[in-house]
């Protein structure tokens, strides 16, 4: 096994690094008593420069695996994949099986075959592989199921395509020869999404992939049906479904996208029968065509103006006499239009429902490729659009149109082909959902399955109780054949033979009707999302429930999806569950938002707002985006721009020169003395912790305060809690802080056992950030993990820190003044402009416990607020020279003087003051005097007077900042003469 190496791995043998070949630095190792000498003390700067000693292990030498901090200046991303490879060869994304332990399971939601990676994958690839290898490190067996789902429509659609330009349609080839070619297609491109999707660095399970056409899952598909059809629950039928004519087949209501666009509405005569000329009711439709297959005209039963005609018929225009009922309904909006309606129940949801009601009949007028048929008569074969034009003609010749208007229509378009759909009546295959919503409603009410964030379980539970019956026929070639057989010469509605296999299908028609018996299987092929509601189990081996698979992990922890797909794959997911496990497929939903670009606009080709991953990746690193992504809150959609990204590819680079800090300030590697004191220090007992330095004792304490937080916050899926609180703790409270402070120790105090301290604590602190950041930047903190002394594992496979770590409240509530005494400092020296370089005096003034404490960290405050350290006095009362000093207060019974001759030649300083108010009065005047003019005021734009406005504010905000500074500096002046 290689494992990478740094310039301080220890010389511990373990089964991850069987051999270890040092290199010294010659100006460096120059002699035994030279090294003897300087593995005594601790380091200084001048020292680091020349120290470069490294141990790397012969397998990760040879291959290149990793990179140390001491030999790369920032982090590679080239290195990313080498480190998956690695990962991914040594079995570490295999759960590892324990007996009696509680595993962690979450099921990929299956990219289509057909796809390239998107924003949305990279988030719940993200999401989902925080979530795995947060598990994996708690030592739960974990097991991230991937796979890739056929994708019915998306697959025929590119195949068809891609025939095209070769002048070649499916039915050309036939059905065998077709599916032929798309199984081809799918070997030679169908891993692009896999590949692209291990790029963002998902830890699945790879070993368990599946794809939805795989022999396993095409027998849990047939065996699903089986099953719901022996229970009544699967129906044939003919009803109103969403046609889409240029693909041929039905599409989900899930798969219609409804938006407005420009049209037309037309005002219709349409005559009374047996009434005289005047005796006429107009319609307003938008779609002329369907008239003829209209079966009826309504109006309002509280409507006057129609009353009369209640009972009456009129006659279809164009339509050679044919006469419908005038009927009425409460369904009509009298006050839309003319509030007289049409009823097309073969061509409108709402009319086929109102005319199942009323027992009208339905008529369908067009074919199935969307040209009008015999219904219409002279205008059959005609395409249903070139038929509306012609026939709006005709309307206007026989003087039955009355007008045209512009409106603006809500036209559904199929989420695929984007082709106007086309409602009609069809046989189809139709799962009865009620019974399987109950169910599934019961699951959430009992708790049996959490939803979160929280409110979409209000989503959830209005669907399914609103549930229509679910269309499950697709009339394509690719996917999953209906497992429906025929017998030749007989009904197809009522004789029919569900089987699992042709064999057994004739078998049972022979029983029936005879050896000479001919059967045919249906054409039709499952909707994509039937095989899709079956994942969580059929990946696991069912209906094998005995599987080895099924009876460990089923059911699945966590189900991670966006919120888009609610209905189309979760609830779906957990009604079949329910329905052929009898077991809620998971326990916890975890739904996340949409990713949109920087403005909040929807990502689209249209809109040239399209971040490819991959691209993304190359400029700003896998752990950069990672980390971007995962800081959204759950649920909301995510407005994703450069600047996020490049402020976290800035965090990557701050973690590593944390790291290079680190190892440059650990002991070499053949110091035994320093590495035994190093190690001796503890920090999981409270008697250690107490006995530390206020720094340390203040850090690891904040630490151990942090993996509390951040273990609740992975808990609950507070993704982004986690994020923003370990980012925090880096940057500010360790690097800004920590790291500063132990300069101090490290580099100052000729101490080796005052550095042993700060050493280990650097050590101890920065191990369990790289553990607490890893399932959001596992790329960047594998790395640094595998540079750091004694490791014996991978990064991936180490043990959670454990909470309820000891911590001390009054050492952070101590630090915590230390640290806002050093801003103060700081404010001042960057107010008078001091030198960073120069060092200055300082009084603090404070109680003797504050003193205690305050003065024990003498030369941290001297380090961090560029004191000098010769001249810190601590004291209780004022010093003398108090009237010539700046105050400063720096919280309840902590103050400070700084002496301004340190800081400032002061009669310099007032006279440079003197010259900058008059220029700012001056500035000052000539924007009051803009708002002072009526003719301004009143005449200028808004935005150019609400912008003097705020000039003039800023004027004099610095105007009055800099008369104080003045006249506080010329009092000084005055007492010291």
């Amino acid at each position: 096994m290689a494992v990478c190496s740094s310039s301080f791995l220890s010389t511990t043998s373990s089964s991850s690094c069987p051999s270890l070949c040092f290199r010294f630095n010659p100006l460096f190792f120059s002699s035994p008593s030279r090294r003897r000498r300087r593995s005594t003390l601790p380091l200084s700067r001048s020292r680091l420069r020349g120290y470069r000693f490294f141990a790397i292990s012969a397998e990760a030498e040879s291959t290149g695996i990793f990179n140390s901090p001491e030999v790369a200046k920032s982090f590679d991303f080239s290195n990313e994949e080498r480190i998956y490879k690695w990962w991914e060869s040594q079995g570490y994304f295999k759960p590892n099986i324990v007996k009696g332990s509680d595993p962690f399971v979450i099921p990929m939601p299956p990219p289509n075959v057909t796809g390239s990676l998107h924003m949305g994958h990279a988030m719940f690839v993200t999401l989902e592989d925080i979530m795995i290898r947060y598990n994996r490190m708690k030592g739960r067996p974990t097991l991230w199921l991937p796979g890739t789902d056929h994708a019915g429509i998306a697959t025929q659609l590119v195949v068809e395509r891609m025939l095209a330009t070769d002048g070649v349609k499916r039915a050309d080839l036939g059905r065998d020869e077709f599916t032929k070619r798309v199984w081809e297609w799918k070997q030679k491109y169908g891993g692009t999404i896999t590949n692209q999707i291990k790029r963002l660095g998902a830890s699945c399970d790879w070993t368990r992939e599946h794809f939805t056409l795989d022999e396993q899952l095409s027998r849990a598909v047939v065996e699903a049906f089986i099953r719901l059809h022996e229970k009544g629950l699967i129906y044939q039928g003919s009803y109103m479904v969403n046609w889409s004519p240029n693909l041929q087949t039905a599409v989900s209501d899930l798969e219609v996208e409804y938006s407005e666009e420009p049209g037309s509405l037309y005002y219709i005569k349409y005559r009374v029968a047996g009434g005289s000329r005047s005796d006429f009711l107009t319609i307003a439709t938008t779609r002329p065509e369907t008239l003829f297959g209209d079966t009826a005209i309504a109006v309002n039963p509280q409507d006057e103006r129609y009353a009369k005609y209640i009972g009456k018929q009129a006659i279809v225009p164009l339509t050679f006499g044919r006469h419908v009922p005038i009927i009425s309904d409460k369904y009509v909006d009298k006050d839309f239009g003319t509030g007289v309606l049409k009823i097309s129940p073969g061509h409108d949801h709402n009319d086929y429902l109102l005319a199942r009601k009323l027992g009208l009949p339905i008529l369908n007028v067009m074919n199935k490729d969307g040209t009008l048929n015999e219904v219409a008569g002279l205008y059959a074969g005609l395409d249903r659009f070139e038929a509306r034009n012609k026939l709006w003609s005709d309307l206007e010749e026989t003087g039955l149109a009355v007008k045209k208007e512009t409106h603006t229509s809500r036209v559904p378009r199929s989420q695929r082909g984007g082709e106007i759909i086309e409602p009609l009546v069809s046989k189809q295959w139709f799962v009865t959902m009620e019974p399987l919503a109950e169910r599934a409603l019961e699951a959430v009410s009992n708790g049996e399955l959490n939803i979160a964030p929280e409110r979409f379980e209000k989503i959830y539970k209005h669907w399914l109780s609103n549930i229509k019956d679910w269309c499950i026929s697709r009339q394509l070639w690719w996917g999953h054949r209906i497992p429906v057989w025929y017998v030749s010469g007989k009904d197809c509605e009522e004789e029919y033979i569900v089987a699992r296999s042709h064999r057994e299908a004739l078998t049972k028609a022979q029983e029936k009707y005879g050896k000479n018996v001919e059967i045919y299987q249906d054409p039709d092929v499952l909707d994509t999302w039937f095989s899709s509601s079956l994942w969580p189990f059929s990946t696991l081996g069912w209906p094998d429930e005995s599987a080895e698979d099924f009876k460990r992990f089923y059911p699945t922890s966590v189900l991670e999806t966006g919120h888009d797909i609610l209905f189309f794959w979760v609830a779906r997911m957990v009604m079949m569950g329910i329905e052929l496990t009898g077991t809620v497929p998971f326990s916890n939903v975890y739904l996340h938002g949409l990713i949109r670009d920087s403005q909040g606009r929807k990502m689209s080709k249209t809109l040239g707002n399209v971040i490819d991953p991959l691209d993304t990746i190359a400029e700003y690193g896998t752990d950069a985006l990672r980390f971007t992504l995962a800081l959204g809150t759950a649920g909301q959609d995510l407005n994703l721009s450069t600047e996020r990204l490049s402020s976290n590819k800035a965090f990557t680079n701050k973690l590593w020169n944390a790291g290079k800090f680190v190892l440059r300030n650990l002991p070499r590697q053949d110091d035994t003395p320093a590495w035994e004191a190093l190690r001796a220090h503890k920090f999981d007992n409270i008697e250690s912790v107490l006995k530390l330095p206020l720094p340390e004792c203040w850090v690891v304490s904040k630490l151990h305060v942090l993996v509390d937080e951040v273990t609740a916050s992975y808990e609950k899926f507070f993704f982004g809690d986690v994020g923003r609180e370990i980012y925090d703790f880096f940057w500010s409270d360790f690097a800004d802080w920590y790291i500063e402070a132990s300069k101090a120790r490290l580099y100052h105090s000729g101490d080796h056992s005052v550095a042993s301290v700060s050493q280990a604590a650097l050590l101890y602190i920065f191990e369990n950030i790289l553990k607490l950041l890893h399932p959001f930047m596992p790329f960047v903190t594998e790395e640094l993990w595998q540079a750091l002394p004694s490791r014996g594992e991978a990064l991936i496979v180490s043990a959670w820190p454990p909470t309820s770590l000891p911590r001390n409240i009054d050492s952070i509530k101590k630090f915590e003044n230390l640290q806002a005494l050093t801003r103060a400092i700081r404010n001042v020296r960057a107010e008078y402009a001091v030198e960073p370089a120069k060092l200055i005096s300082a009084s603090i003034v404070a109680n003797p416990d504050v003193i205690q404490y305050i003065s024990g960290e003498r030369d941290v405050l001297a380090l961090l607020s560029r004191l000098d350290l010769g001249n810190v006095n601590f004291v209780e009362s004022p010093p003398g020279d108090a009237n010539q000093s700046v105050h400063i207060v720096a919280g309840e019974g902590l103050e400070a003087y700084l002496p301004l001759s340190d800081m400032v030649d002061i009669s310099a300083e007032v006279q440079r003051l003197s010259k900058r108010l008059v220029k700012l009065q001056a500035e000052y005047d000539g924007l009051m005097a803009r708002l002072s003019s009526p003719s301004f005021v009143e005449k200028a734009p808004e935005d150019i007077v609400r912008g003097v406005r705020e000039k003039a504010a800023e004027a004099e905000e610095k105007l009055t900042l800099t008369r104080n500074r003045h006249n506080f500096l010329k009092s000084k002046v005055l007492i010291a003469n």
